[in-house]
């Protein structure tokens, strides 16, 4: 246990608990004001997330010191797996039957006791968990030239990740059916997949993104924009025309990046965050930093999340096990495709899906998965150091 905290892979450690710490700092700053408009201290949510975060770092702690053979017993792969689609299952199931318990239109939280479980959160790691060791197993034969035995090695994982998606999916949760299905697709193709067939299939997604673009297209001008969903997609084209019905997230992260300015106005001094950006502390949290800390301050936190996700790239390339290199690039998608989505949100440039920034956004769930994927990292790197890998 010494030796392995004494090697422990700073260019890991440091950016996650920067990141963690600039998260809390934030999250106190960006919700200070609404929690006393709700009725609570101003600590509210500052405490809950310094809780989250030490939490986290305790499940860290603990994936970082067991052995990384134990990620591949049934339990973490498969009735990890299998809990988190009944959870999905649940939420879908209530969904029909207590429509009171919808949020924005969605069902994606299970409540216990004063703390909501986000089975969201739990799919990610189990997909990437499941993927990498079913498809490291069919590797040799996945890799074959012939495209039926390919496939019949494929499809099954694929399929059964797929069910996880869709439940996402019909909860409604977009954004996040749209990560997990980047998981499954990245995580195929770098299981060895000929190159051909990876040309095929990208043709094909193109065509179905084009055919999808024209059809989303037709629902914003014959639909009338009354559900949630629609108001939110439709203020991503029009944000300043739809401020009133939808597009005030957006609008009011422009103003609030536009304060901001190079240096920004000062931690604690956002105005966008007194009343007028909806939720500041979770989804939108980056414009409060780019508010008050500046362009310097989102390029901090987006060079140190840029640093962890290229690390954890670099010791799946250096490994030699294909399970262990599916394993961190598995992770290394979780935090770029969470990201990318929450930044494409922030500026306009993707739908407002509701995805939090890493370590950053308020939220349990989050938090403490993304702490266990750092301390599941953790493991990799001082394994491969104790092989000769890593330097």
């Amino acid at each position: 246990m010494k030796a392995k905290l004494k090697n422990i892979d700073y260019w890991i450690l440091i950016p996650f608990l920067l990141l963690s710490a600039i998260g809390i700092v934030m999250v106190y700053s960006a919700s200070s004001n609404v929690a006393i408009t709700q009725g609570y201290n101003s600590l509210f949510y500052f405490k809950r997330q310094l809780i989250y975060v030490i939490v986290g770092l305790l499940g860290c702690l603990l994936f970082y010191l067991i052995k990384i053979d134990l990620l591949k017993s049934k339990v973490f792969f498969e009735y990890f797996l299998f809990l988190v689609m009944i959870m999905l299952l649940y939420l879908l199931v209530r969904k029909h039957l207590d429509p009171n318990s919808l949020v924005n239109g969605a069902s994606a939280w299970i409540k216990v006791g004063p703390f909501n479980i986000q089975p969201l959160e739990l799919a990610k790691l189990s997909l990437v968990l499941y993927l990498a060791k079913i498809l490291s197993a069919r590797s040799l034969r996945i890799r074959q030239k012939q495209l039926v035995p390919m496939l019949q090695e494929l499809l099954p994982p694929i399929a059964v990740a797929g069910l996880v998606t869709a439940l996402t999916l019909f909860q409604p949760d977009l954004g996040g059916a749209a990560i997990l299905a980047s998981i499954i697709f990245l995580l195929a193709f770098s299981s060895g997949i000929d190159l051909k067939y990876v040309a095929g299939i990208i043709i094909v997604l193109v065509i179905i993104f084009i055919c999808g673009y024209f059809w989303f297209k037709h629902q914003l001008v014959v639909n009338s924009g009354s559900s949630y969903k629609m108001k939110r997609l439709m203020s991503f084209y029009h944000p300043f025309e739809l401020e009133k019905s939808g597009g005030a997230q957006l609008v009011n992260s422009y103003y609030a990046i536009s304060n901001g300015g190079l240096a920004g106005r000062g931690l604690g001094n956002s105005i966008q965050k007194l009343g007028y950006l909806p939720e500041p502390y979770t989804d939108f949290i980056l414009s409060i930093i780019s508010e008050e800390l500046g362009v310097i301050g989102v390029i901090v936190v987006l060079a140190l999340l840029g640093l962890l996700i290229m690390r954890i790239v670099y010791l799946g390339l250096k490994s030699k096990s294909s399970y262990i290199a599916l394993l961190s690039y598995g992770i290394a998608i979780i935090l770029f495709v969470q990201s990318a989505f929450n930044i494409g949100g922030v500026l306009g440039i993707l739908p407002i899906t509701g995805v939090t920034l890493p370590f950053i956004s308020y939220g349990g769930s989050s938090q403490i998965v993304l702490s266990i994927c750092i301390g599941i990292i953790l493991n990799i790197s001082i394994n491969l150091k104790k092989h000769g890998m890593l330097h």
